[in-house]
């Protein structure tokens, strides 16, 4: 059976892998998959902390609901920008899109 610091160390790996993937990539949806992957590893947070907390109290799972939801109305909206950029710039690399910029 895990540990809490084995979730922990997990969460902390995903997150960290997500930041630098939202760092360094050039690709709008890279970095779409990047911020995906730290909204998992704050998923992964809330339900180890759960499991060792207080397993009898449901709000870890409510609050990875939400969590979830949250990613998946996310997940949509940034799709959808992603389509109107490549529709106006022909491109989805983000050098290339300075253009929006004020």
């Amino acid at each position: 059976m895990p540990t809490l610091h084995e979730y922990l160390f997990l969460a902390a790996a995903l997150f960290s892998i997500g930041l630098a993937g939202v760092l360094t990539r050039r690709n709008i949806i890279l970095v779409l998959v990047g911020i995906e992957m730290m909204l998992n590893a704050a998923n992964v947070n809330l339900v180890a902390f759960w499991r060792y907390g207080d397993a009898a109290a449901t709000d870890g799972v409510m609050l990875v609901l939400f969590g979830i939801a949250i990613a998946g109305a996310e997940a949509a909206v940034g799709l959808a920008l992603i389509i109107a950029v490549y529709r106006r710039f022909r491109t989805s690399r983000l050098e290339e899109v300075a253009g929006l910029k004020g």
